[in-house]
């Protein structure tokens, strides 16, 4: 063998050795990578008792009530709600999960008269950060406000951040048929951009009014149409508009830095992001830019448990890997490939580690212990 095929040989063998390398750092990268988690809830026997006392005895229809019985009975939700460690921390384990961003699933802001709705979110919140505390490296929280009283939400937001370490603020829905983009709810978004906590819209019951004349027909059961007004569709739709209307309120002019998280891949909106840019111009709405810029640059998605391999690439597509954080959805949702599915995925290495734990860190200022 001449020295020129000699040097080729070595040259060839080297190149198969570092692809070799390259694809065994890769390969270990999708089995040792663990992940952040956002919308991950968490719930008290305590603010259950309050919840039940204050919802308004016609906040729920009868159908309604039926399907969150169904779904609670099914699926043990008080108890996975409630628990930290005996089933939690083994489920999060189990998906290479190295922590979760709770947030209490009860809507109990929503609803509680002002002056009680001040003294029972501080009582949540002190009670989740007392939990918290048992594992540190393992879980941080959302804030629960009342909004009924937005100068005292925005002074417990504070609070929150300041004096208990929590992360970000959890909205749920409407309040009393009131939008988040109607000036009174203001303070909560300034304290928000002034502190550079996220703002994560989580869905709510609609309406009922809406629910009857959308989702209720003769040509199926009652209990269906509740579903299709809840966690079919209904409430996806219902929140997605949350967030339209917030920029279209010229919210994101006024706190440019101000970023909102919107689950389930955004509630059905990106995909309507070129319509509503056609049809919702400058020169119509008053805007500084168009509607998809503070879109993509002010909203984030997350998948909420909704694994989806089309869903991925398409969000990615749209809003880049920057944009998207990993999310479960627990207890609500519980894919066995929670995981798996994200490295699995044909993304690169990059945009995998963005969205599994990197974009989380960023936006909440927090850092994952490898």
């Amino acid at each position: 063998m001449n020295i020129k095929m000699k040097k080729s040989t070595i040259l060839l063998a080297a190149t198969l050795c570092a692809t070799a390398m390259s694809a065994q750092t890769s390969t270990e990268m999708k089995h040792e990578l663990k992940l952040i988690t956002i919308e991950e809830h968490f719930a008290d026997p305590q603010l259950a008792e309050a919840d039940a006392r204050w919802r308004p005895k016609t906040e729920l229809t009868e159908e309604q009530r039926e399907v969150m019985a169904f779904f609670s009975s099914r699926m043990n939700l008080t108890e996975q709600l409630g628990d930290l460690a005996e089933q939690r921390i083994p489920h999060m384990d189990s998906q290479k999960i190295g922590m979760q961003i709770l947030s209490y699933t009860s809507l109990i802001g929503n609803y509680v008269p002002a002056d009680e709705a001040v003294k029972i979110a501080r009582q949540a919140n002190d009670l989740l950060a007392e939990r918290i505390k048992q594992h540190p490296d393992r879980f941080r929280a959302m804030a629960t406000l009342p909004i009924a009283d937005p100068e005292a939400a925005a002074k417990e937001l504070e609070r929150c951040v300041k004096e208990l370490g929590f992360v970000g603020v959890l909205l749920y829905g409407q309040y009393k048929g009131h939008w988040l983009d109607e000036p009174q709810f203001l303070p909560i978004f300034e304290k928000a951009a002034e502190l550079d906590v996220p703002v994560y819209l989580h869905p709510a019951l609609i309406n009922s009014q809406v629910q009857q004349l959308m989702y209720m027909s003769p040509a199926y059961s009652a209990v269906t149409g509740a579903e299709l007004s809840s966690a079919a569709i209904g409430w996806h739709y219902d929140v997605g508009i949350q967030a339209v209307r917030l920029i279209l309120s010229g919210l994101f002019d006024r706190l440019p830095t101000l970023k909102v998280i919107s689950g389930h891949w955004g509630e059905g909106i990106p995909m309507f992001l070129d319509r509503m840019n056609h049809q919702l111009t400058p020169d119509m709405t008053g805007l500084q830019h168009d509607f998809a810029y503070y879109y993509k640059r002010n909203i984030y998605l997350t998948p909420s448990g909704i694994m989806s391999d089309i869903n991925l690439r398409t969000m990615v597509e749209l809003m880049g890997a920057d944009h998207i954080l990993y999310a479960e959805d627990y207890p609500y949702e519980l894919p066995s490939n929670f995981h798996d599915f994200l490295m699995n995925s044909s993304l690169t290495d990059e945009q995998k580690e963005l969205i599994a734990y990197k974009n989380a860190e960023r936006l909440y200022r927090i850092s994952l212990k490898k």
